[in-house]
């Protein structure tokens, strides 16, 4: 067996940095392979065309959203059974995870093909953009396995340790896809469709690739033939961490499509300008959520090895480090927004549409930084259902109400109800820090600190 990248031992902030990166260059590069698409569309194509991507990437990014959340229970529990020492145990896993991933796939396959045109009305995509929106979901939907089978592979390999192959499976990902939204969209000129079937393809790709390497690779966990099977237990424990992660995060992308449906309902230039600053705000987030999935494994190794002081050091540690490139980001954000929306559109009215927007995000920038890190710690500690309710707190108490407040205001601004997300974070902080003080004691008492833990 190869050897795993052990967080229970050493330094803390130089290995959770090294382990952090790699997952920052791998969302980087993720981000990328989504902005792409509106980057060759808004240059090639309509500003319908830059609609339809935008709201079908949203429902798209929703789907990946609750698998990554429930495929973050492979993460956490593979992450515990690293820091037990138990290798076969972790196989078993894994395998169980995959068993379930498959059906997944299938079902969604089925029901979002057939759905597409249903979920465009309930987005209330804009009537001239309407076909290719439901043409682009369309596309996507019949590509589910490799979009899971993508993002089943990174959970897995985060869970042991290694933050480098998701690193080569998005890069493959990114280089087909680029390649992929040249020819369709800027040679055929197919629009919104060309960039669907270009993410199909750099994601069909990427994952028969990334099979072959792996095959090749030794593994810090054994999995036989017979693990790959339905074992309910195994499957209970996944579905007990994941689905609170999933339904929570599920639930924040909703609240994010009620705001973009919101928007849609204020004219074409305005959803196109909001579907620009989203896909500029996946970078602006990049460090923290990097932070919020690394700290998760992290955690999750130093918890199964019954280190828990170590665990919360590398909290502050996170926050410490994010909040720096949480300033400097939303700097930009602020101040230069303008500049980075004219990289995805052409049109002067979307790019102001996009940069006041932007506005409101600088603030989420600095807020983030504290937020996905908490997030993160309680992942790795198994504390997912308090995750899923500060994040429907968020969401539904605060983020939707306000976005539909500002949204009755007489002359209201994109800046306006883009408030709307720094407020919901600002909540959530409150609420991660209460629950922290809160249940500090009791993890003391559960996991005592080891001595060997205490340095940075």
């Amino acid at each position: 067996m190869e050897k795993t990248n052990d967080f229970t031992e050493g330094k803390i902030l130089p290995k959770l940095i090294g382990f952090a990166f790699p997952v920052l260059l791998a969302l980087f590069l993720q981000a990328m392979y989504g902005a792409v698409d509106l980057l060759v569309v808004g240059q090639f194509s309509s500003a319908a065309a830059v609609s339809a991507v935008s709201t079908g990437s949203q429902i798209l990014q929703s789907v990946t959203t609750v698998i990554t959340g429930i495929a973050m229970g492979i993460t956490v529990l593979v992450g515990q059974k690293i820091g037990e020492k138990h290798p076969h145990e972790a196989g078993m896993i894994i395998g169980s995870g995959i068993a379930m991933f498959a059906v997944i796939a299938i079902i969604l396959t089925i029901l979002m093909t057939c759905g597409a045109s249903s979920l465009s009305a309930l987005m209330q995509a804009p009537e001239e953009a309407f076909s290719e929106t439901t043409a682009y979901i369309r596309i996507c939907s019949a590509g589910a396995v490799f979009i899971i089978a993508y993002n089943v592979l990174g959970s897995i390999f985060r869970g042991i340790g290694d933050s480098k192959m998701p690193l080569i499976t998005v890069a493959i990902a990114c280089v087909i896809n680029i390649a992929g939204d040249l020819l369709f969209v800027a040679g055929f000129h197919w629009g919104a469709a060309g960039a669907a079937a270009a993410t199909v393809l750099a994601q069909a790709v990427s994952v028969l690739l990334s099979f072959l390497i792996i095959r090749k690779r030794a593994l810090p966990f054994t999995m036989k033939r017979t693990d790959l099977r339905f074992n309910l237990p195994v499957i209970g424990k996944i579905l007990k961490l994941g689905c609170p992660i999933a339904l929570q995060d599920f639930l924040v992308s909703i609240s994010f499509l009620v705001i973009i449906a919101i928007v849609n309902r204020m004219g074409v230039i305005a959803s196109a300008g909001v579907g620009v600053a989203e896909k500029l705000c996946v970078f602006v987030m990049l460090v923290p959520s990097a932070y919020m999935q690394s700290m998760s494994a992290f955690v999750a190794q130093n918890i199964g090895a019954g280190k828990t002081f170590r665990a919360e050091k590398a909290l502050f540690c996170g926050i410490a480090t994010s909040i720096l490139a949480g300033c400097c980001l939303g700097y930009f954000s602020f101040f230069h927004g303008d500049l980075m929306a004219s990289l995805f559109a052409r049109d002067p009215d979307v790019i102001l549409a996009a940069a006041t927007y932007l506005k409101a995000y600088a603030i989420d920038c600095i807020l983030t930084s504290f937020l996905f890190c908490f997030v993160g710690f309680f992942n790795g500690n198994s504390r997912t259902l308090f995750v899923m309710l500060q994040g429907i707190i968020g969401s539904f108490g605060v983020r939707i109400p306000v976005a539909f407040f500002m949204s009755r205001q007489a002359g209201v601004t994109l800046f306006q109800i883009g408030l709307a997300t720094p407020a919901s974070s600002l909540v959530q902080i409150i609420l991660c820090i209460g629950y922290f003080l809160m249940f500090h004691r009791k993890l003391r008492k559960e996991m005592p600190k080891s001595p060997e833990s205490r340095s940075l």
